[in-house]
């Protein structure tokens, strides 16, 4: 029977009545479901009545009830800039028998400095021969930092010097000239009048690695401060310089040098690959690391150097701040945002607005000692500084020496060649 001879059937049965017994039927049905409860008012349930593990009560939002710290009010605008509270809190300590180790840009030299003067032991591998008085020593890279490798501007130029110290890597042209004189391109500045042969400037870089690596694997903590993300390289090899050829020594031709400036993912695959190779060889060491508040003397990369400078910084800064919340062997201390944040008004740089004043430098450093529960020493009243002297110049014009308070910067170099 097809569907439309059944329905017409239906019909023809009488399709009110039909329809008004099914209805009748589901009436039925209906009434004889049981009553539904009536429904009982909400009891409010307190503190006391509630079982122990009961979740509690959700804050209208999750800022609610967060510390002072978490608001730029509060935290910022309320604070006196020269001493913010609460805005470093340290994830590891440290202590005056911890070896701590020290690289980075110019920066970092007060870190260094501000550290030994309080009595922590700052490891130096490569001491000044006797008879060097302070400044020839700062001169000649002796103390700086925790080996005379200079200035190390970029994470790959770190990398660089552990993979080479490691016997894992070895730079190209690696010996630069200037008239009849020799110099080490991977630390230019560390010999001002260069050497008398390619050979001595070998042998003398093939010592400074023994002491490399023997730092690498006693350090403790090593201390980092990121300056830069443009850099100078070999576009055969790769190999990256402190410096552009051509600048302190060597001579600049386009076809063999390139200049190159690091993204976020390039400085963070070379610091994870250093934090890697120096953990095979010392699986306790931990990292602090800082970025650098003093701006680029100037750029190649085609940029006015103020955006030049923002975009390295923040590249720096992003890397550093990864780093510190994947691993809980790495530290960030923020003198970046405490020299060169706006709240600061500027308060902490020279007149020129890129060199740190040493006012500055006490700031920060007296929030890091405070953190760590260090004393600091009283810093003694620096050397003035003569009319036209720029820090990191070498020796001072008209042949005074350099003040035991500056810091040796092969960037400022860069000004002798502006317009």
């Amino acid at each position: 029977m097809t569907l439309a001879r059944s329905w017409n059937k239906i019909r023809s049965m009488g399709g009110g009545k039909r329809r008004r017994k099914l209805n009748a039927e589901r009436s039925g049905r209906i009434a004889a479901l049981p009553s539904a409860a009536p429904a009982e008012e909400p009891q409010a349930v307190t503190v006391a009545d509630a079982a122990p593990d009961a979740p509690k009560p959700v804050p209208r939002s999750p800022y609610e009830g967060l510390p002072a710290r978490a608001f730029w009010r509060s935290g910022v605008t309320e604070q006196h800039p020269l001493r913010v509270a609460d805005l470093y809190r340290k994830k590891f300590a440290l202590s005056p028998s911890h070896q701590i180790a020290t690289a980075g840009s110019c920066f970092a030299q007060h870190i260094a400095r501000r550290l030994k003067g309080a009595g922590y032991s700052i490891v130096d591998r490569e001491p000044a021969p006797l008879g060097f008085d302070a400044a020839d020593a700062q001169l000649y890279g002796y103390g700086l930092y925790s080996a005379r490798y200079g200035n190390i501007y970029t994470a790959r130029q770190l990398l660089q010097l552990a993979r080479e110290a490691f016997r894992e890597f070895e730079p190209a042209v690696p010996v630069w000239r200037k008239g009849e004189r020799f110099f080490d391109a991977l630390r230019p500045s560390v010999e001002p009048e260069g050497l008398a042969s390619a050979e001595e400037v070998t042998a003398h870089r093939a010592a400074h690695l023994k002491h490399v690596r023997g730092m690498l694997k006693q350090a403790d903590v090593i201390i980092f401060t990121f300056g830069l993300t443009e850099t100078w390289e070999h576009r055969a090899s790769g190999t990256v310089y402190p410096t552009a050829p051509g600048t302190i020594a060597g001579r600049y031709d386009p076809a063999v040098f390139a200049f190159r400036n690091l993204t976020h993912s390039e400085v963070l695959a070379d610091f994870l690959a250093f934090r890697k190779r120096v953990r095979e060889v010392n699986p306790t060491v931990k990292f602090l690391l800082t970025v650098s508040p003093v701006p680029l003397t100037a750029t190649a990369s085609g940029e006015h150097v103020l955006p030049a400078t923002i975009y390295s910084k923040s590249v720096l800064r992003g890397v550093a701040g990864e780093l510190y919340h994947r691993f809980d062997d790495v530290d960030y201390f923020p003198s970046y945002e405490m020299v060169a944040g706006h709240p600061s008004r500027g308060f902490f740089y020279e007149p020129n607005m890129r060199a740190v004043a040493n006012a500055g430098v006490d700031v920060v450093m007296r929030a890091f000692f405070e953190a760590h529960g260090i004393e600091a020493a009283p810093r003694a009243a620096a050397e003035p500084r003569p009319k036209g002297d720029r820090e990191g110049g070498g020796r001072r014009k008209g042949g005074g020496k350099r003040s035991k308070d500056d810091v040796v910067c092969e960037e400022m170099l860069l000004e002798a060649f502006a317009k």
